[in-house]
């Protein structure tokens, strides 16, 4: 039928089932959002750009759907990058719109002018550009419908003259891929390879949530009676209260988890493409068992064999691999052999990791144990252990990066999917806040807290406006150690705490979130950081967003990488004493 490029573009989106859409407001999308509110959707208009870009992560993530952001060409454009960069390594369904100057007088360097499709090359797995106007539903469904085949994000590049004019088009359908449980020769393989091994452990990962293969995987364990340790950043791919469950892989992990894994003659990579960063040692453990056999489960082709040489590769949905696993395994006699005795040594694994996080109060470096005594703040393992018992068991949680938040890996767990936001391996600040808005927005029903140091915060604190305005009630937890943590440990490790950028000196952000319009609460006590979470929890339920703002001492974890850094070497004399 005849109607406007804007109006294709419109009811395209609304075939896809978008009912919320984050952005600026810009006048290269204007004809098309003036009608945004007669299809249904609901334009969110942001602080910043980034955050609407985080907004879509979350919403996408927790909603398992597409996440919208739209802006202004040029600068508004721009500003995503940090976000849909995040977005990728997370694999959320992301769809960025990005109006561009107009066809007209593109490279006459223009108002708001520059390429923007380079600039999203390397960061998105799929760019559509919209080459004339009468394409304008059919590039804006593929990109969609790529954004969901490919699990990642999807530019949308729009000239912006091409909203206006009059075009036949015809809406198409999403396209709906169903994935397979893999090639049949290699599920067998993987099959017999487990039914035989003395100690199988799984890795539970992001691909086990995105194909909603958690309660597969749980009976794929059971059957074998295999601990299950989560990888790197995805604590919720698993149940927490499962006997099986033993924890998160990577920096600042289970120290249970990885020492059953150490024990593994078989590791089953369930979804998990067993990146560096979630398999570097830690806790003194070089865990990762170099001996073992690996079977890798991912839908993506490319990712198999790419980090850890692998004995079987299966290329399928990680839900329908386990279902088709635990299917040929309850064929196999002596399948699953040695569960009990297996059982007893996660227990006692577990129990002994949990007695030594009770008994961690604070980092026991010789700077960390002087910045404690120097200070009256809360010890940070002892509020991140409070928050963990105040947690409502259906919480939402988004982490930021930084010292105290990657220290929370320890203490977040998680009895069902979509739970747990964390920047991924792109660890970028100002992440947490708007991402757990937009998590909110998707499952309002729902307790949506995020946790960022101070230095994150101050990034992405503007955000609160968007919690008033557009009335999406979170909780806001901010570590305030007057610091940037993470840094600052690399210069007590190796610059002889010589302190150059990393020290902050903070307003109270209760006062600001207060002053703002949104509920400000300052915790000096161990006993009111409980109650402080429940509350505010409590008073999302009735429209109120709340900043937790904690007093934390300077004490520090350890560093992200040991081997990312060595010791200074100075060939200038004058240089020299820094050495």
């Amino acid at each position: 039928m005849k109607m406007t490029p804007s109006e294709a573009f419109v009811e395209t989106l609304a075939a896809h089932g978008v009912r919320d859409v984050f952005g600026i407001v810009g006048s290269a999308f204007m004809d098309a959002l003036d009608i945004f509110p007669a299809a249904g959707i609901r334009f969110v208009p942001t602080v910043h750009e980034q955050g609407a870009a985080h907004m879509a992560d979350g919403y996408s993530r927790v909603g398992n759907r597409h996440g919208i952001c739209i802006a202004q060409n040029g600068p508004g454009i721009t500003n995503f990058v940090t976000a849909i960069a995040a977005a990728y390594w997370a694999h959320s369904p992301v769809v960025a719109v990005t109006p561009e100057t107009g066809s007209a007088t593109i490279g006459l360097g223009g108002f708001q002018e520059t390429e923007q499709l380079p600039i999203f090359s390397r960061i998105t797995k799929f760019q559509g550009h919209v080459n004339g106007p009468g394409r304008m539903a059919e590039i804006t469904a593929r990109c969609f419908d790529m954004a969901m085949a490919e699990r990642g994000p999807a530019q949308l590049n729009i000239p912006r003259d091409y909203f206006y004019g009059e075009i036949d088009v015809d809406i198409s359908a999403p396209k709906k891929i169903e994935r397979g449980a893999g090639g049949e020769r290699s599920l067998d393989e993987a099959a017999e390879l487990l039914a035989r091994a003395k100690f199988p452990v799984i890795v539970s990962g992001g691909g086990v949530i995105m194909s909603g293969g958690v309660d597969a995987c749980v009976k794929l364990a059971e059957l074998l009676g295999a601990p299950v340790v989560n990888s790197y950043l995805h604590n919720d791919s698993f149940p927490a209260s499962h006997p099986l469950w033993c924890g998160p892989l990577g920096y600042q992990g289970s120290k249970a988890g990885m020492k059953l894994i150490s024990r593994a003659d078989v590791v089953l990579a369930l979804g998990t493409r067993l990146g560096p960063f979630g398999t570097l040692p830690q806790h003194g453990l070089n865990y990762w068992p170099e001996k073992a056999k690996i079977i890798q489960v991912d839908c993506d082709h490319r990712m198999l064999g790419l980090v850890k040489p692998v004995s079987v590769a299966v290329c399928g949905d990680a839900g329908a691999a386990a279902a088709a696993l635990a299917a040929r395994l309850a064929k196999i006699d002596g399948a699953g052999g040695g569960k009990e005795k297996r059982a007893l040594e996660i227990k006692r694994e577990k129990d002994a990791w949990e007695a030594e996080l009770d008994q961690w109060t604070c980092e026991v470096d010789e700077w960390s144990r002087k910045a404690s005594a120097d200070d009256s703040g809360l010890h940070p393992r002892q509020v991140l252990r409070e928050l963990e018992k105040a947690m409502p068991e259906d919480a939402m949680v988004s982490t930021d990066i930084g010292n105290i938040c990657s220290v929370a890996n320890s203490y977040l767990r998680f009895n069902r999917p979509n739970s747990f936001l964390a920047a991924m391996s792109f660890g970028n600040c100002g992440y947490a806040f708007p991402t757990v808005i937009g998590a909110k927005l998707a499952a309002p029903g729902r307790p949506a807290v995020s946790y960022a140091g101070d230095g994150a915060w101050t990034m992405s604190f503007g955000e609160i406006l968007t919690c008033i305005r557009e009335e999406i009630p979170v909780t806001a937890v901010v570590f305030n150690n007057r610091q940037w943590g993470a840094e600052k440990k690399n210069q007590v490790d190796f610059y002889a705490t010589r302190f150059l950028g990393v020290n902050l000196e903070n307003p109270s952000f209760a006062d600001i979130a207060k002053a703002m319009g949104a509920e400000g609460v300052t915790v000096e006590k161990l006993g009111e950081v409980g109650p402080a979470l429940q509350k505010s929890c409590d008073d999302q339920a009735r429209g109120k967003t709340t900043i937790v703002e904690i007093m934390c001492t300077r004490e520090l974890g350890d560093p992200f990488r040991r081997d990312a850094l060595s010791k200074p070497k100075r060939l200038l004399d004058k240089y020299k004493k820094f050495a």
